[in-house]
């Protein structure tokens, strides 16, 4: 991946010309009261080599945005069904990826039926396909994922393009702040074992910058069943590269005073955070659970999930029946927000990178990750800079926008995990369902199926009878061995679904 092929800012510059011309203004947050994320997945592909054999010849590179997201928020564990039609996560990054399986989905279809602009293929198995040589995807992210990722080191003559961080964090529990970062958790986790602590130092030429924060007063995460593996290696006691408490050495001199909150909450099975005043407040790399208004939620970080598609990949276990390889992403963008080089890597690659014996195809990836200094212009800084004398109160957008590269129905609004503006009465409907929920992405994936003939099935879905979301995620047998892998050496305290949630037919 040739880094000469694109930079940080024309990334997100080409996200958020995506953002203002092809979303809707439904679903977009009020610009007087309201902020939200982004986060998009990038096509890059060059046309090198393809007309001329000269290597002075200006190497062709298109780039372009195949899925978008929008969304702040997740739903509690008492909203999830088992029928696979809510969204249960709608943080931006979840939205972007799901809608990324959508257009993957798309691409596969096209494929098998022979038509020459997909993104795929033949593969050297039957019915597996490959992507094509000469493409690959940057995924950009408006802000820091929440979870690891955030806990960031703040110093005390930093550079702040947004309100100061008000220093009465650890003394006032109600300060408004963000759905992503927070600053206090109801309780601590239980400590399980000793931290283990490393210098860090943050990069000079990537200062910290404000928080993009939401409401912080929630119920704590209590211990739930989870489906856990008992570790051999958990992110509590590992002691790769990255992990830290943040006991950190500054540069230039400059001290750390505390560290960016996240109210993403510790999982049950992990070391807990001290809850100290000031840097020490946080225990990072750790697993962490999103937060809920009242109701706990099942969803893992942003952080986590992140760092789990940089092992496994990004097209889940179903799509994974027709691939040769996962589908990772080549790197990652962040936009203008508090950010720390070496806090990315540490969650994002360095939590994982002792994780070995996966299957064939399967690695942990050595993600390029770089920051651009453009700011999201609905961000909640960009926003509140804007609305200094606006009376009422500030608050993240309620929605979510899904938009997917694909030729009907590109675009998705949800409230709550549902269509913007179904009713209680109308849940029920086929109407009702995102078109990125499970049961949706699944009734895509059947109808890839059905529609190639049974002779040119991959190996993995011939001769058998399967009939539940959950049977056809379990057959695919090298993505389950992969990911069983991660859980074992790396996230043995992952939460995850009971099997009854992926019954549906």
């Amino acid at each position: 991946m040739p880094q000469t092929m694109w930079n940080a800012d024309e990334i997100a510059q080409l996200c958020y010309t995506h953002y203002r011309i092809k979303l809707p203004k439904q679903g977009k947050p009020d610009p007087n009261r309201e902020w939200t994320l982004l986060a998009a997945v990038v096509k890059i592909q060059s046309a090198a080599n393809r007309d001329c054999d000269s290597p002075d010849k200006r190497v062709q590179v298109t780039k372009e945005v195949v899925s978008m997201g929008t969304g702040t928020k997740c739903i509690g564990q008492s909203k999830m069904r088992k029928s696979g039609d809510i969204l249960n996560d709608s943080h931006a990054e979840v939205i972007a990826r799901r809608s990324f399986q959508r257009y993957l989905l798309h691409q596969l279809r096209l494929a098998a039926a022979l038509k020459e602009d997909s993104i795929f293929i033949p593969g050297a198995q039957r019915g597996l396909w490959k992507l094509r040589p000469d493409l690959f995807f940057v995924f950009f992210s408006s802000h820091t994922p929440c979870g690891d990722a955030s806990i960031i080191p703040m110093l005390e003559f930093e550079d702040q393009p947004c309100c100061p961080v008000s220093r009465d964090w650890v003394n006032s529990p109600s300060v408004v702040v963000s759905n992503l970062e927070a600053p206090k958790n109801e309780r601590k986790c239980e400590d399980s074992d000793s931290p283990v602590t490393k210098k860090m130092k943050l990069e000079p030429e990537a200062p910290a910058r404000e928080v993009a924060s939401d409401v912080t007063h929630r119920q704590s995460f209590d211990k739930q069943e989870s489906g856990q593996i008992s570790p051999t290696v958990s992110s509590s006691n590992f002691t790769a590269e990255g992990l830290a408490t943040v006991t950190i050495a500054a540069p230039s001199g400059a001290k750390v005073v505390d560290v960016y909150r996240t109210g993403a909450k510790c999982v049950p099975g992990e070391a807990g955070d001290s809850g100290k005043p000031g840097p020490e407040y946080h225990q990072v790399g750790l697993l962490r659970v999103k937060p809920g208004r009242g109701d706990r939620t099942c969803s893992m970080s942003c952080s986590d999930k992140l760092a789990r598609w940089n092992v496994v990949g990004c097209q889940g276990a179903l799509l994974m029946h027709f691939l040769e390889e996962p589908i990772y992403l080549s790197a990652l963008v962040i936009g203008k927000c508090p950010y720390s080089q070496e806090v990315m890597q540490r969650a994002l690659i360095g939590r994982c990178r002792n994780v070995s014996a996966l299957p064939k195809g399967f690695g942990v990836q050595e993600l390029k990750i770089q920051q651009s200094d453009l700011l999201f212009e609905q961000s909640r800084c960009a926003v509140q800079a804007k609305r200094t004398d606006s009376p009422g109160r500030f608050v993240p957008c309620g929605a979510a926008i899904s938009w997917s590269a694909v030729s009907e129905q590109p675009l998705d609004v949800t409230a709550n995990g549902f269509p913007q503006g179904i009713t209680k009465k109308g849940i029920n409907n086929l109407q009702a369902r995102s078109r990125i929920s499970k049961v949706d992405l699944f009734r895509s994936f059947q109808k890839l199926l059905s529609s190639i003939s049974e002779d040119k099935w991959p190996d993995s879905l011939r001769g058998q009878k399967l009939e539940t979301y959950q049977e056809y995620k379990e057959a695919a047998s090298t993505y389950q061995e992969a990911w069983s892998a991660l859980r074992r050496q790396a996230f043995g305290s992952w939460i995850k679904n009971p099997p009854d949630y992926h019954q549906f037919k």
